[in-house]
């Protein structure tokens, strides 16, 4: 306050006291570690309620981060299960379906859905990537 009474100019803010004040590192874009999950498939595993919601302990990506199509690994129930994303919160690339859950479909070590149903839409982009998708494409019943 004594700067201000002698005459001085107020002191503004520079653009490095800004990026101070404010994180600057990009938002996180899908699944990672500690997210809480929604299991979206028929399976008895992913149905009963249980007092905690299932949440993702790894993500099968060099970095970290699963979107769509990505492979996790779930604690569910005090068991460790692996599980697909079929959707999530946050908007990805322009023209694809932003869900307003995080939605996972349980499968086996092998790559075969748990479930026989499921429950929500999946996204048609689920087609045209790499991998072993088909049994999960053939139990869902309809498509954004």
């Amino acid at each position: 306050m004594a700067l201000l009474t002698r005459g001085f100019a107020p002191l503004t803010p520079t653009a490095e006291a800004l990026c101070r004040m404010f994180s600057t590192s990009p938002v996180c874009a899908a699944i990672q570690k500690m997210t809480r999950v929604r299991v979206v498939d028929n399976s008895p595993l992913g149905n009963t309620p249980y007092h905690r919601p299932p949440k993702c302990i790894h993500v099968y990506t060099k970095n970290g981060v699963g979107k769509v199509g990505d492979k996790i690994l779930l604690a569910i129930k005090g068991q460790k299960k692996k599980a697909l994303i079929v959707g999530h919160k946050m908007p990805g690339p322009t023209m694809t379906a932003r869900f307003d859950s995080n939605n996972v479909v349980l499968i086996e070590d092998n790559g075969n859905p748990t479930g026989t149903r499921i429950k929500v839409p999946v996204p048609t982009s689920l087609r045209r990537l790499k991998g072993e998708y088909s049994k999960v494409l053939a139990i869902a019943q309809t498509f954004v």
